[in-house]
């Protein structure tokens, strides 16, 4: 067996496999994370399809609706025990962490920023409504933010400023994502990721989305939802000039992306403002004539 081969009952991954096992995942369950992309430097796809197979696979045991609540917070504890392990240097048999352990050991990610993810996977569990944007800004603290630090980190730009603007750019996405899925998310799990006191200002309650009801009470706080992920978004643009080469295009490329689709939820606002828009190939010589010249 090669000397870096790990155990688990049966089963051995060579460092190689466990790596190639993390890529595969990611080519199989790409969603908004800039998996591997061929904008970025090649030395940063696979750690980056790394970490992306650990938010995926432990976001997927928070929303699988087939187990109960107690065995996805299980789950979640067993990859928060994997976290604790791989600080203590105790080899582990699953192949991400087997690949998890290198990247963190050649990059020196702070270990903190995985468990800040695990804590807003559990949150997702256990929690569906948010009483105003103080608690959902939190909750994109610790889901999406800390991919934006990890991925600065790997390019060794997580400066104080830089890490600001990430955290920008990093809810923006989130909240745009929560803007998308909103049907999907309350038929499927009852989440709701709007602030509790801005859908009672306007007189909203989950019947809205419960009847598909499209109102202008509906319509302007979604404007709201709105300008405040452009409002951040825009915020955090400036992190894509900052940075150069290939990494600093593709935050450019994320942020007009991300701008774009803003502008197709705001289209669709008075016919349909449950739809999941997509953005298309006419779309795209926008975005790229954008983030050049923006």
């Amino acid at each position: 067996m090669p000397a870096d081969a790990i155990t688990a009952g049966a089963t051995a991954y060579t460092l190689a496999q466990a790596y190639a096992y993390c890529e595969q995942l990611a080519r199989n369950h790409y969603e908004n994370f800039p998996v591997a992309s061929r904008l970025l430097p090649a030395r940063l796809r696979r750690p980056i399809a790394v970490i992306y197979a650990f938010a995926r696979s432990a976001d997927d045991f928070a929303d699988e609706c087939e187990r109960t609540a107690a065995q996805r917070l299980t789950l979640l504890d067993g990859y928060a025990g994997e976290l604790d392990a791989l600080a203590l240097g105790r080899p582990s048999g699953d192949p991400v962490f087997i690949a998890l352990a290198d990247v963190i050991a050649r990059h020196r990610l702070p270990l903190q920023l995985f468990h800040d993810l695990l804590s807003a996977f559990r949150q997702d569990v256990t929690r569906q409504r948010y009483a105003d944007a103080a608690e959902l800004l939190d909750y994109c603290r610790r889901s999406a933010n800390p991919v934006g630090h990890l991925l600065l980190h790997l390019n060794g730009a997580a400066s104080g400023e830089n890490l600001l603007l990430s955290d920008h750019v990093c809810t923006a996405l989130q909240l745009i994502n929560f803007h998308q899925d909103l049907l999907q998310d309350y038929d499927e799990t009852g989440r709701i990721y709007i602030p509790g006191d801005e859908m009672e200002q306007y007189g909203i309650g989950p019947d809205h989305f419960r009847d598909r009801r499209n109102d202008e009470a509906l319509r302007g706080l979604l404007r709201l939802q709105y300008r405040r992920s452009r409002d951040l978004m825009q915020a955090g643009a400036p992190l894509g000039r900052r940075l150069r080469g290939r990494f600093g295009w593709e935050i450019r490329l994320i942020v007009t992306a991300g701008l774009r689709v803003l502008e197709r939820l705001e289209a669709n606002l008075d016919t349909a403002p449950f739809s999941r828009p997509r953005l298309r190939r006419r779309d795209w010589p926008v975005i790229l004539w954008r983030s050049v010249f923006d």
